[in-house]
């Protein structure tokens, strides 16, 4: 491998000469060969820097012109334009597992765009700290970059998949209406409902989920950007954040402010705190909702059986024709990975001393990965699984009859208490509740034929 050197303020460094980093972040790869290649920067933090990089030069060039000239400012917005598409991230090998601050992750975004500037440009037009990096510290633009990935992934991939999913349900909706099936409630028999009724309950938890998201959201538009290093702006000209962030909504077409406070949007990172709960809420839903598809499609003979899922490959290398739920099975190991994130980032966000968090790489590693595989779990599930789900009415119509809980239909005409004795004679001897409530003379049998109705009990 052929090799260029680099310096920084602590000397000269190697750098592969085919890279577009330079002496920090070079350092950084050396020093922190934790997860290497594996648990490297989040691809969401790398775009969000060229969104934030892009408009602090635009920002620069407004405010301070004589130092970012028109020239300088080009360069820059055309080498963020190839980070955003995409087009460099081979050139940004950190891992999340370095100083708490990002400021490496940071350097590695200042020293890419220099150097990628620079070849552009074919000059030395570009420095990483005095030109990519004016008016902003790692400590202000790793929680904006934060704040923007958060948006982003929240608004443009998370929010989208559920509602598909939502969609396939109210089609499920549509198509099962009218089929009476029996309740459950602590996993025993309960009082009757449609299986309309049911999947209303799946899909009005989403819209629920969906909406608190969405409100989640809103603390999260407003950007650190301007704090600089203490979250006094120092070395940042007068009215930078207002700038830079209305560059960032211009960019993103989404609508972010400048932080009221910036004290506080260095040191607190309650607003992802706040979202991530949402998005755990969302997991939680998801658990009850591929539980309870699993439990409703068990069997085929031998469990409930009361709905068909899709059968998308063997279920065991032993058992020949097992066919199991997995897509479900991957919704509730996802639902169980972002509850295990969300216990790290509250611990993360705890971690703020004075004025700076130093937990925010770990913080947005796993913010990240919740809001990515919910999306990904929703999608899968509801394109191999929810949209083929299909009503066993048959199953439905004899575990309805045989259900017990039918007696409450008796209550107004017979009582709670002799519908209980009922509904225990009819389970000890093995008879039907009609059987049960003759024979124990509560009721005829054409009185009970005319009051016992299970299409009325929903």
């Amino acid at each position: 491998m052929k090799y260029r050197t680099e310096h920084d303020s602590m000397g000269e460094v190697k750098v592969p000469a085919d890279k577009l980093w330079a002496a920090q972040t070079q350092r950084s790869h050396e020093n922190f060969d934790i997860g290497a290649g594996i648990e490297t920067m989040p691809a969401e933090i790398i775009h969000a820097f060229g969104i934030l990089k892009k408009a602090s030069a635009i920002a620069n060039h407004a405010l301070c012109p004589q130092k970012m000239t028109s020239e300088k400012l080009e360069a820059i917005k055309t080498s963020c334009d190839e980070i955003m598409a995409g087009k460099l991230n081979e050139h940004f090998p950190l891992v999340v597992w370095q100083t708490g601050s990002g400021t490496q992750s940071n350097m590695n975004a200042n020293e890419v765009i220099a150097s990628r500037g620079n070849q552009l440009s074919g000059e030395k037009l570009l420095h990483p700290n005095d030109d990519v990096n004016m008016s902003q510290s790692s400590n202000d633009t790793f929680p904006t970059a934060m704040h923007i990935a958060a948006v982003l992934v929240l608004e443009n991939r998370l929010i989208p998949a559920v509602r598909e999913l939502i969609d396939t349900f109210k089609r499920l909706e549509e198509e099962n209406q009218g089929i009476i099936k029996s309740g459950r409630t602590h996993l025993q028999d309960a009082t009757p409902i449609t299986f309309s009724q049911e999947i209303s309950g799946w899909r009005s938890s989403l819209e629920k989920d969906i909406d608190l998201i969405t409100r989640s959201i809103e603390p999260l538009y407003e950007l650190a950007l301007g704090g600089t290093a203490v979250g006094t702006g120092l070395n940042a000209p007068k009215a930078f954040g207002e700038v830079v962030a209305r560059e960032v909504a211009a960019i993103t077409h989404k609508p972010f402010v400048t932080a009221a406070n910036k004290f506080h949007a260095l040191t607190s990172k309650d607003e992802l705190v706040f979202a991530h709960g949402a998005i755990k809420a969302l997991a939680a839903d998801m658990m009850k909702i591929a539980n309870d598809v699993r439990w409703l499609a068990s069997g085929p003979r031998d469990g409930l059986g009361e709905i068909f899922i899709p059968e998308n490959e063997p279920g065991s290398s032993i058992m020949p024709g097992k066919v199991n739920p997995t897509q479900c099975e991957a919704v509730t190991m996802v639902a169980v990975q972002v509850m295990g994130n969300d216990v790290a980032i509250g611990m993360a966000a705890s971690q703020g001393n004075f004025e700076l968090n130093v937990f925010m790489p770990v913080c947005a590693y796993n913010f990240l990965q919740s809001a990515r595989l919910m999306a990904d779990a929703i999608r899968s599930f509801d394109k191999n699984c929810a949209s083929g789900i299909k009503a066993n009415k048959e199953k439905m119509h004899h575990n309805l009859h045989n259900s017990l809980m039918l007696v409450t239909a008796l209550n107004p005409h017979i009582g709670y208490e002799n519908a209980a004795k009922t509904a225990k004679k009819a389970f000890e001897d093995n008879i039907s509740l009609k059987d049960a409530c003759v024979e124990l003379g509560f009721l005829t049998a054409e009185k009970f034929d005319e009051v016992f109705r299970p299409e009325e009990m929903i």
